[in-house]
């Protein structure tokens, strides 16, 4: 006859027959029309929670009860060895105390275990219950954080796959949505906060935790906010930075960005602008923000400049209003007006937000001690705000005694640093160094370097290789300076140097070379005057014209002195022509030009007094010889009447 063993009790009887087995079977072995006395032993699978539960529901207290105060006479029988020292027998292994449960399911967290499936077998693939068990009996503690630590991260994991899931219904790719999961550690933790503490709510009671996580990425459009500081131009990283700076708070970011746009900033400034104005700048008010922005218009930065200035100097967003009043009266204080620090501000807006007040002090005291006063120090940081981003003893110090090793004086420096204010933001090693020593090369005076700095200042700001020696190339080359005079030249015109080769240099010498005038001749004219070769031939054309066609003169003279052009036409070269057309004198150019007009006048008074001598004393002497011939005559005739 057959008879129907229900499955619980299949699962019991089990344990009664394999006493020492760690696993439990998975799947119901015994089916309702399979006969009882035929079936076959139970092959040993891995429990999980399904079966594990079902034989709790399924066996009732009392049996339970029961069997542990009266253990089956056939555990007895076979199982001799589990009696204690008294020699009753021990509780049966399979009967678990609350305390054991409780440990079965802890080792569910703290064993690690693959994927399972209805029918998978698994043979001995988890460790003892009883090693589990007696390892945590001994750290307690410890198990308890490394359990609630693995929890945390599976829960962690799980808003990961959330997010990531939210992101891919967003039309957003999964390389995009990894990339900024992957920073998003403080938003992810927030979204695992929130989604735990919904389940407080009686609504959310019985709900999923993936539901609730869900539920608070929706609700926080997270989502819409990633697209649309995309659409803004912010890559991931600045984006997942600023969401995770909002503390939860996203609508805060929307906000700022609204507010920043009408002030002009552009959208590549964006994610910078947000990221380096602070921790706080989320949390400001935007009438603070406007505060600050209307006081810097009524000291002269326009409305259109605000965007620019907030974009390139973000600090400024967090500072208090009274830190930004104390700034701008540092600079007004100097004797700025407005638009001269409206300019400044607009040309490094640093300098009202990179640098502490004390910063600030120490380098307009230390400007003041080439000679300069606290108005001349304004209107020097009004024309060059950058040298407020210059360190005192990294970058001044040194500079002023290499200047001081070349034989500029402390004047000399003042002049450089008011004419080229631009010199003293430079690194001397790899800028001016290089440009020192390659004036030595070309045969420049130890002496006359320090001089030609001082006369001309913005030399030390040109380019070595794409300005300076291309120049000097050229002048030995096609302008025909011979290589010892080149030092000459470049000490007593280094303003040479900053000519344009294509649009000055090269007309200016094939205009000379078109007048007759030979290279090697050309080249010494411009050893004896290295200015020759910067005035435009428009002003050159007229003179030579003059000169020769008016003055009558010969091209030497020209070669011979070749400053005859650096004089004005109208006011020198032709009243004094006149003056010695009208005086019948003649001089070189030289004497002609090179002179005050006291000194001219003079020597043309010296030289009519000197032809009026010359006239009169040939007038002396043909007196005197007609005087004797007259005489003569008439002694000849006496004698002729008297014979």
């Amino acid at each position: 006859m057959l008879t129907y063993t229900p499955p619980s009790l299949n699962l019991h009887l089990h344990l009664h027959r394999y006493p020492h087995s760690t696993t439990i079977s998975s799947s119901l072995h015994h089916h309702p029309n399979h006969p009882t006395t035929t079936a076959p032993d139970p092959v040993l699978r891995i429990h999980n929670s399904k079966t594990t539960s079902f034989l709790h529901h399924r066996q009732p207290a009392s049996t339970t009860t029961n069997e542990t105060k009266n253990p089956p006479q056939e555990y007895e029988n076979d199982h001799h060895c589990h009696r204690d020292s008294e020699g009753k027998p021990k509780t049966p292994p399979h009967i678990l105390p609350p305390q054991e449960k409780q440990n079965i399911l802890e080792m569910s967290l703290v064993t690690k275990r693959g994927p399972q499936f209805p029918g998978s077998i698994y043979a001995n693939s988890l460790p003892s219950l009883q090693s589990v068990i007696q390892t945590q009996n001994e750290d307690d503690e410890d198990d308890e954080e490394v359990m609630i630590r693995r929890a945390l991260d599976i829960r962690r994991k799980v808003t990961v796959e959330v997010f990531k899931a939210a992101m891919k219904k967003g039309k957003f790719g999964i390389t995009y949505s990894t990339n900024l999961v992957n920073r998003l550690p403080d938003f992810i933790d927030h979204v695992m906060i929130e989604a735990a503490a919904l389940k407080r709510s009686p609504e959310f009671k019985d709900s999923t935790f993936n539901l609730r996580a869900k539920l608070v990425i929706d609700h926080s459009n997270v989502v819409p906010l990633v697209r649309w500081l995309k659409h803004n131009n912010l890559s991931y990283p600045k984006i997942a930075k600023l969401i995770c700076m909002s503390k939860g708070n996203l609508d805060s970011i929307r906000r700022l960005v609204e507010w920043l746009k009408t002030v002009y900033v552009k959208g590549e400034f964006l994610g910078a602008t947000l990221l380096k104005s602070g921790d706080d700048i989320l949390h400001r008010r935007l009438e603070e923000l406007d505060e600050i922005v209307d006081y810097l218009e009524s000291n002269g930065v326009r409305r259109d400049w605000i965007g620019f200035v907030i974009s390139r100097c973000p600090r400024l967003l967090s500072y208090s209003m009274e830190e930004v009043k104390t700034r701008v009266d540092f600079y007004l204080n100097m004797g700025m007006n407005e638009n001269d620090f409206g300019t400044m501000v607009f040309d490094y807006p640093g300098v009202l937000g990179y640098f502490t007040l004390e910063e600030m002090n120490q380098k307009v005291n230390y400007l003041k001690e080439f000679g300069l006063s606290t108005e001349d120090v304004g209107k020097l940081l009004a024309f060059r705000p950058q040298l407020m981003g210059c360190s005192i003893e990294e970058r001044w110090k040194p500079l002023v005694k290499y200047l001081y090793y070349l034989g500029i004086s402390r004047d000399g420096m003042r002049r450089m640093l008011t004419i080229k204010p631009m010199i003293f933001c430079f690194n001397f090693e790899t800028t001016i160094a290089p440009k020192v020593q390659f004036f030595r090369d070309i045969g420049v005076r130890e002496d006359a370097i320090g001089n030609m700095l001082v006369k001309f200042p913005p030399l030390l700001t040109y380019s070595l290789h794409k300005k300076i020696q291309p120049v000097v190339i050229y002048l030995m080359t096609k302008a025909g300076v011979t290589e010892k005079d080149i030092g000459k030249v470049v000490a007593s015109g280094p303003e040479l140097l900053g000519c344009n080769i294509a649009k000055t240099l090269e007309v200016n010498v094939k205009y000379f070379l078109s007048l007759g005038i030979r290279v090697r001749q050309l080249g010494e004219m411009i050893g004896d005057f290295p200015k020759l070769l910067r005035y435009k031939v428009d002003l050159l054309y007229p003179k030579y014209q003059y000169l020769r066609r008016t003055m009558v003169r010969p091209l030497q003279d020209v070669i011979e002195f070749p400053r005859f052009f650096s004089y004005s036409l109208e006011e020198r070269i032709i009243p004094r022509h006149k003056i010695m057309v009208e005086n019948r004198v003649n001089f070189k150019l030289r004497y002609m030009l090179a002179c005050t007009d006291e000194e001219f006048n003079q020597r043309v008074a010296d030289k009519v007094e000197r032809r009026q001598r010359f006239e009169s004393g040939r007038m002396d002497d043909a007196v005197s010889d007609s005087q004797m011939a007259e005489g003569t005559l008439g002694k000849a005739a006496s004698s002729s009447l008297s014979s």
